[in-house]
């Protein structure tokens, strides 16, 4: 007897029997009477933004990254012919005989290129400093006598500018995970531009707190303050309003901030003054 010929399904009917073929599960989630389906879906909400939060900061840090190993070549290539250029126009200022009929304006002319080459190098040394990997010492650091330290130090100048500085005492101990040398960077950064911001003298107020998981680091001053739409580019690289400035210290401070896995945000009132305000981690 010949064996039957094998059935064939056709096209047609091919959806339909894998449907009836194939499992279907859909998982079902059936609280608990101790189940807190509201809870347990903000706390699911916080984790998802955490996480995209995460995410965007470490595509940042891989594009830094990868911006700082382009531009180590560059800036060696850039620095070596800066340097022989100030050196040659050293020599030349050297050569230049004060008889000469013309040599005042010859020496007046060599300074200004002098100083813009030198204003080439420092624009240079920032962006690198920027670019560039951080590397962190990171460790347990007490922000109170952290900012004693730094009132210690900018008092000389905070008093020439006519400045007075304040420091509110914390509540307790507030312990932060950090590198203290690029926190006091970033801190000195931001004493620098309260007091550029009062040059008819004024306040500065320096004060730390603890918020939940966070520590804060207020620094407040009471100049000309920062209008609504400058506000959300003063952390922009090469933004500034200030003469002479490269726009790069307030990006490199959100940046170390960042790097620490913190923040740093900024509240200000045109005519009222500006607070800045760093968060980081509590040590655990």
């Amino acid at each position: 007897m010949s064996a039957s010929p094998t059935p064939t399904i056709t096209p047609t009917l091919t959806p339909v029997l894998t449907s009836v073929l194939t499992p279907v599960f859909t998982p079902v989630l059936i609280p608990g009477p101790s189940v807190d389906v509201a809870q347990l879906r903000a706390e699911l909400a916080r984790l998802q933004a955490e996480l995209a939060d995460a995410r965007q900061h470490l595509a940042a840090s891989e594009r830094l990254a990868e911006l700082g190993t382009l531009t180590g070549g560059l800036a060696h290539e850039i620095k070596n012919p800066l340097s022989t250029v100030q050196l040659n126009l050293q020599l030349l200022g050297e050569d230049i005989h004060l008889d000469w009929p013309s040599a005042n304006r010859v020496v007046s002319r060599l300074k200004t290129v002098q100083r813009e080459t030198a204003r080439l190098r420092e624009i240079l040394d920032d962006f690198l400093r920027y670019a560039g990997k951080l590397e962190l010492d990171l460790q347990a650091v007490d922000l109170q006598p952290l900012i004693e330290d730094l009132v210690d130090f900018f008092h000389p100048q905070a008093e020439l500018a006519g400045v007075k500085i304040r420091v509110r005492p914390a509540a307790g101990y507030v312990s932060v995970r950090a590198d203290p040398r690029l926190i006091k960077q970033t801190v000195l950064n931001l004493m620098l531009n309260a007091l550029q911001a009062m040059p008819d003298g004024g306040d500065l107020i320096l004060s730390a707190s603890a918020e939940g998981p966070w520590g804060l680091l207020h620094v407040t001053d009471t100049g000309s303050g920062i209008s609504t739409d400058r506000q959300a580019k003063v952390f922009d690289a090469y933004y500034s309003t200030k003469k002479g400035g490269t726009g790069l210290g307030l990006a490199m401070s959100r940046r170390i901030i960042r790097e620490h896995g913190g923040e740093i945000h900024l509240a200000s009132e045109e005519g009222k003054g500006t607070d800045f305000i760093l968060r980081l981690p509590l040590v655990k």
